[in-house]
């Protein structure tokens, strides 16, 4: 495994027909770790894998970040983006959120994410400069969780996805699997919930491909790892993460280690020959997985949409990018909050959604649980 900076020029990406490039371990140039960090076991447990690591590790004096942000938004989000902060997680982070239409529950290991994706969905959500927060608070985390148990709206009520249990997303606002070789959270967590003798699913979705460390945990298949999947002519909008083949070569590691698996496609996008696009996408997904068996797979399918706050930052961050994000080429709605989000067009969603679950359908052996 080779040990390297994320590129974050997004122009370096070539989207050829087979992507090559090998997958990557984050190595942040800074890591802070603050005193009330210090005083939990897998705070310092953190700090010990960073400076194994040799990154350098700063103790701060007290426990708030600051001096990180910086007049030039760029600068901001290039540093942001490249520092890691060991703290402890807030008691609000205590209190779960729904997440439908994924599961019942969202709960987070770290907040921010290692990528460079143009389109990243953390965008105008998180507050200040995207900076990595790991959580060192971990055994409050997860024992908390029991608590939620039976109390969702989505799979702990639907007769459709009964079978899945009380379900815990755990990567609403991080990549857990881009961070694990700094944090080893999401073993915890795995572990955690395969020792965990009720119906209960632990879920997350992963841009990443190092999953050597998970493939001999004890998961008893209370864990589902998804695997954030796009069309190859896509792929320039998805800087410092593993190639699509790395992903689909991870997904078959996982499935075999007996891991429940899935495809999050998205984000969707008319791309040029958009049918032929994701046809390809949906015959590797094939071609990975055959021969595997007692396959436990699944598909979710999420379309490309935006807000004006997170258009907003994302032009500060990817001034060259040309993702296609012109209002007056979508259809406007308002969300569950009253606030306002940019999909695309009735007749197009439409034809998409049409096309895609019949291709999945026809091709792979999966259940589709939604599309957005």
């Amino acid at each position: 495994m080779v040990l390297a900076e994320p590129r974050t020029d997004a122009a370096e990406i070539d989207p050829v027909a087979s992507d090559p490039r090998p997958s990557r371990l984050w190595r942040p140039r800074r890591v802070l770790v603050t005193p009330a960090a210090l005083e939990h076991a897998h705070g310092r447990a953190m700090v010990a894998r960073a400076e194994a690591l040799g990154l350098p590790v700063e103790r701060l004096a007290a426990n708030r970040l600051t001096g990180l942000r910086n007049p030039d938004p760029r600068i901001a989000y290039r540093e942001a983006k490249a520092t890691l902060a060991i703290v402890v997680a807030p008691p609000t982070k205590l209190k779960l959120q729904p997440i439908p239409p994924s599961a019942d529950w969202r709960f987070d290991l770290a907040e921010g994410c290692p990528a460079h994706c143009q389109y990243c969905y953390l965008a105008g959500s998180l507050s200040g400069p995207p900076v990595t927060r790991a959580y060192a608070n971990l055994d409050a985390i997860l024992d908390n969780l029991p608590a939620y148990l039976g109390q969702g709206a989505i799979t702990s009520t639907q007769a459709d996805r009964a079978q899945e249990g009380t379900t815990f997303e755990a990567s609403c606002y991080t990549d857990p699997l881009g961070i694990e070789h700094l944090t080893g959270s999401l073993s915890a967590a795995i572990t955690r919930f395969g020792a965990w003798e009720a119906p209960v699913q632990l879920r997350f979705t992963t841009k990443f491909a190092a999953v050597q460390p998970l493939l001999g945990l004890a998961h008893n298949r209370r864990s589902r790892i998804r695997f954030s999947v796009n069309a190859r002519s896509a792929a320039r909008y998805e800087g410092g993460t593993a190639s699509l083949d790395a992903r689909l070569a991870a997904l078959r590691e996982v499935a075999e280690a007996g891991y429940p698996v899935g495809l999050t496609i998205a984000p969707i996008l008319p791309v040029p020959n958009w049918q032929d696009a994701y046809a390809g996408l949906i015959r590797d997904v094939a071609a990975a997985l055959s021969g595997v068996k007692g396959i436990d797979l699944t598909v979710e399918l999420i379309t490309h949409r935006f807000t004006p706050g997170s258009k907003s930052v994302l032009q500060r961050w990817y001034p060259g990018s040309d993702l296609p994000m012109t209002e007056t080429e979508r259809s406007r709605k308002l969300t569950k909050f009253g606030s306002v989000k940019y999909v695309f067009p009735r007749d197009l969603m439409q034809s998409m959604r049409s096309w895609l679950t019949g291709e999945i359908q026809r091709t792979l052996p999966a259940r589709i649980l939604y599309w957005t």
